[in-house]
């Protein structure tokens, strides 16, 4: 379409969709306003010019993010450009004079509706809590859709929630909220819903804290934090529903009150679990430094399919599974022994979490599967990140997008560089660069180790051997101390998800494995953790 055809777009529905995109960057009504007002001007020079539009609503928000950050980067010196005069003047001094009467009373109208825009946003709290108007009568009387309502109704009371947060007195009682940051971990698939994504906010922060120490009521929460009940009861639904409806941060009991719904320990206890595995390391990384060196000929004689294989790219692959294999066990024992009489808690996507003490073990595992990709009908790609290695991709890759791994992918067999065209040869480059090549003469072969996919349940057997009676009876020493913390600090309601406390008991131990194992030079990291290492690739024809 062409770009004079963009003031047909500028319906209600639209500007509040720039408005609250506007206030939850600024988070202040007045700034939001002056944003919009900002966007809609950029819109509209945009449709003062020729050419064409490939897709409109891609177009209409890179303009709004391309505004946003001249804004934030020189908010005065645009206003004052933009602002110097009659607004409406202004803006229909960029239509040329060629354009239609129809053009320019359709962009008469796009200043119509965003001056109205924002007198309705004030609006709206008083015809909603005074007037006690419904979102249907609004509708009606503001003359749009009750969807843009309660987006006006939303953004309005942030404002308000935003106010009381910063307020300094209120009824002449002092409101001081202490900073509290959570380190949140989450296991599973996020896209069945990840309840991280809703609990962004202090005052989400505060509430999810005050359920932590015993279910609490609207009415108690908002004592406590001085805040009208109404907002806490908006944000409890919140953090109870979460992202998908069915699992957020807190439960409501049946007595109306809210109580934690996730295992998440504070410093002391947290610091109490890792010490408790923290004394056994010097005996789990002598276990498995020896493992490693009496089992290296059988990691090397895995069927890989790489021209070569490196027994450094193999131990960082494994490392997960070889560092993991104290805490199994500990579970395992756990299991047998003090939960036995407990039932799992099983869901598609599960959280847990401490209270940042400034120890953070940042690690994870992230796979990939693709399709009839390179002459292959399946590709899984995985790759793991800890503090010495650093993440290549996450879960959402889309490998067609990636011509980098597509390389990698071609160059399994080995890949003559002179079939490669100029652009094909500069991303050949960079996945040299990152570890995803190498270069042997002429030819490019895959340093990302590869397996068949066939093969790919038996890339851990050898790891995984570890678990059977190396360290048994250590393990037990722990399950005991680990179970009685995790009894006298988890509600009984959550002792169905022991193992994910479990897991944050056991978080110093794999970076313990892995310097160990640096130390005694059976690992190299990468250079500034960029490499193959911690990389790897299933495939099938």
């Amino acid at each position: 379409m062409k770009k004079r055809d963009l003031l047909k777009f500028f319906d209600d529905d639209m500007l509040d969709k720039l408005f609250g995109f506007c206030y939850a960057r600024t988070n202040d009504s007045y700034e939001a306003e002056e944003l919009c007002s900002d966007i809609v001007y950029a819109l509209v020079k945009a449709a003062n010019s020729d050419g064409e539009i490939e897709s409109i609503y891609p177009f209409i928000w890179r303009v709004a993010h391309n505004v946003y950050a001249d804004f934030s980067n020189n908010r005065r010196k645009r206003t004052e450009t933009i602002y110097e005069g009659n607004s409406e003047e202004i803006l229909l001094q960029i239509v040329e004079e060629d354009y239609s009467d129809d053009t320019t009373e359709l962009l008469r109208s796009v200043y119509r509706r965003v001056a109205f825009l924002t007198k309705a946003y004030r609006e709206v709290m008083i015809m909603f809590y005074i007037d006690g108007l419904s979102t249907a009568q609004i509708a009606n009387a503001q003359g749009t859709s009750e969807g843009a309502v309660r987006q006006r109704l939303f953004s309005a009371r942030q404002k308000i929630r935003s106010e009381v947060e910063e307020m300094g007195e209120t009824y002449n009682k002092p409101v001081a909220l202490d900073k509290i940051h959570y380190v949140i971990w989450g296991t599973g698939s996020p896209a069945w819903g990840d309840p991280r994504n809703v609990c962004t906010r202090m005052f989400s922060n505060h509430i999810v804290w005050l359920c932590r120490k015993k279910p609490m009521s609207a009415s108690e929460i908002a004592e406590e934090l001085n805040v009208p009940t109404v907002y806490v009861e908006e944000e409890l639904e919140i953090l109870r529903k979460g992202e998908n409806g069915k699992y957020g941060f807190l439960r409501r009991l049946d007595n109306g009150k809210y109580a934690l719904n996730f295992i998440l320990l504070d410093k002391d206890v947290f610091e109490k679990a890792n010490a408790i595995y923290t004394e056994q390391l010097p005996k789990i990384c002598e276990t498995i430094s020896t493992y490693i060196e009496k089992h290296k000929a059988e990691y090397l004689a895995f069927p890989y399919l790489n021209k070569k294989v490196d027994i450094n790219l193999i131990l960082w692959q494994q490392i997960f599974n070889i560092a993991d294999a104290f805490s199994y066990c500990v579970q395992c024992a756990l299991e047998k022994n003090h939960f036995v009489d407990v039932e799992k808690t099983d869901r598609p996507f599960s959280v847990f979490g401490y209270v940042d003490n400034g120890k953070y073990y940042g690690a994870g595992w992230d796979g990939v599967d693709a399709q009839n990709v390179c002459g292959f009908s399946n590709v899984h790609l995985d790759n793991i990140y800890i503090t010495r290695i650093k993440r290549h991709f996450s879960c959402g890759l889309n490998v067609s997008n990636e011509p980098k791994i597509q390389l990698a992918l071609r160059a399994i067999e080995g890949l003559d560089i002179t079939s490669l065209s100029e652009t094909e040869k500069e991303h050949a480059a960079k996945a040299i660069e990152c570890g995803y090549l190498y270069r042997d003469g002429d030819m490019l072969y895959t340093k990302i180790l590869v397996s068949s996919l066939s093969d790919r349940n038996s890339l851990f057997d050898i790891s995984n051997a570890l678990r059977n009676g190396h360290f048994n009876a250590d393990a037990e020493i722990v399950a005991e101390k680990v179970a009685t913390l995790i009894k006298k600090s988890v509600p009984d309601y959550l002792l169905g998800e022991w193992r994910l406390a479990n897991n944050l008991a056991s978080m110093p131990v794999l970076d313990a494995v892995v310097e160990c194992l640096i130390e005694k030079g059976v690992l190299t990291p990468p250079e500034d953790g960029i490499g193959a290492e911690g990389c790897w690739m299933s495939v099938e024809k």
